[in-house]
């Protein structure tokens, strides 16, 4: 298992008129933790990029308990539990502050792709990588 837990704060353009982080923007927070995750096992987005890779997301999940809200610190958990074969998914848990209090879960599956937007074999840069820190 790869985990890594990314802090967040919300801010005001998070938030809808209730005051709670807006259901859309918890992506973008997946988003953001996903590629800190991969950075911090040393398969920044730039060198996957460089190497022809494209890392799509072709499914995502995502399910509410309790809205985080204005000015809340969060940390998202992030993490990849298997080696993947053809596809990598990627685990994410939304806490309120380093509580153990889950406020949202959800996950992305990526493909590989080369630049003509084809789908490849998972390369071995991605797949050595993630044993490695496995």
């Amino acid at each position: 298992m790869i985990q890594y837990d990314h802090p967040v704060k919300v801010y005001y353009k998070d938030v809808d008129q209730m005051g709670i982080v807006y259901y859309s923007r918890y992506f973008e927070y997946f988003e953001e933790a996903r590629t800190e995750l991969l950075n911090s096992i040393g398969l920044d987005v730039t060198s996957i990029e460089n190497q022809g890779i494209q890392l799509p997301v072709i499914e995502s999940h995502c399910e509410y308990s309790k809205g985080a809200k204005f000015e809340q610190d969060l940390i998202i958990k992030t993490t990849i539990l298997d080696i993947p074969k053809a596809r990598l998914k990627i685990d994410y848990n939304v806490y309120k502050d380093h509580s153990n209090e889950l406020l949202v879960k959800g996950y992305t599956v990526h493909a590989f792709m080369n630049q003509s937007g084809r789908a490849i074999r998972i390369p071995d840069l991605v797949l050595n990588t993630i044993q490695d820190n496995m």
